[in-house]
């Protein structure tokens, strides 16, 4: 009797399942890769972070003007034989109109931020289960944008050799470009390839269109990445060039995004499910085995005996 209630506890023990105290490399890439609902305090902190140190790389990048010139020179000369090079025709018309390029130096200062973090804000608050990956594309497109700021040092056309384009900041004295005027020293100059005001503005335009449900919300996705162009253009601060690099980085960034989820982040689903405590979220006493139950308390009745 002893020994078949040793072995009957054995096989009891065998059958409850222990509390998994350390994931396996598989489960924990399959968890960063499910999308979950993010955390306002982090969001915030992954930000500020990531623009501080954004900004703080992007300026670090050496400051080579005889070589960002000279790769000035040479997308001008490629434009110009392809016929296409526009810029100082668009930059001398909108300077001419004092009201539309004054308002063109605000809207490049400013809507770069102002839109990008409202995306990122009605994200967060209406599609949080797309946040996180709609959020990768952005870092990872603004990420490989450094590396070209480095490989290729790029003057923007203000700022050529014997050019005639207008500073339109300077011109009118407004803030519009953190490149000129008093805030020149806080910004490297010479990093104008890739045009992350492309980037961005493209990433915030897609972002609005494939997700927003309000027609013509969804058609204003679409303009802001156009009227950036013709705004960066006309305050002379890109080449359109700088445009198509911008849009490079922003395909690399979607296919980052990709390759870890999956899928692209509209394809995700809107919502995901309230975040519960630690990993696991189930507790050991839940992952005990049912007793076996008693008729008397399944059915409200004691059972029926018969007797010979």
């Amino acid at each position: 009797m002893g020994d078949t209630t040793v072995r009957t506890t054995e096989r009891l023990e065998e059958a409850v399942p222990h509390p998994v105290t350390e994931e396996t490399g598989q489960g924990l890439l399959r968890r960063l890769r499910t999308p979950r609902r993010p955390r306002l305090w982090f969001e915030i902190l992954l930000i500020a972070i990531s623009y501080w140190t954004y900004s703080l790389v992007r300026n670090a990048v050496p400051e080579q003007r005889a070589q960002a010139l000279r790769n000035a020179d040479w997308i001008w000369r490629v434009e110009q034989q392809l016929g296409l090079a526009f810029e100082e025709s668009v930059n001398h018309a909108v300077n001419s109109v004092t009201w539309l390029i004054i308002g063109m130096n605000y809207y490049y200062a400013t809507l770069h931020f102002v839109v990008t973090l409202g995306v990122l804000v009605w994200l967060y608050r209406s599609h949080p289960g797309r946040y996180a990956a709609t959020r990768l594309a952005l870092f990872a497109t603004t990420g490989v944008a450094l590396v070209g700021y480095y490989l290729f040092p790029l003057a923007p056309p203000r700022l050529m050799n014997g050019g005639h384009f207008v500073d339109t900041v300077m011109v009118h004295e407004t803030w519009g470009s953190m490149a000129s005027g008093d805030l020149k020293n806080m910004s490297n100059q010479y990093a104008a390839m890739p045009s992350m005001h492309i980037g961005w503005s493209v990433w915030s335009g897609l972002t609005i269109f494939a997700l927003a449900s309000v027609p013509w919300v969804r058609v204003l996705g679409l303009v802001y990445p156009v009227l950036t162009l013709v705004v960066i253009v006309a305050t002379a601060n890109h080449f359109w060039l700088d445009a198509v690099g911008g849009v490079l980085c922003l395909a690399f960034g979607y296919a980052v995004t990709a390759a870890w989820y999956g899928r692209l982040p509209h394809a995700l689903p809107r919502t995901v499910p309230a975040r519960r405590g630690a990993w696991p979220p189930t507790r050991a006493r839940d992952q005990r085995p049912a007793r076996a139950q008693d008729p008397a308390s399944a059915t409200g009745r004691r059972p029926i005996v018969r007797r010979p």
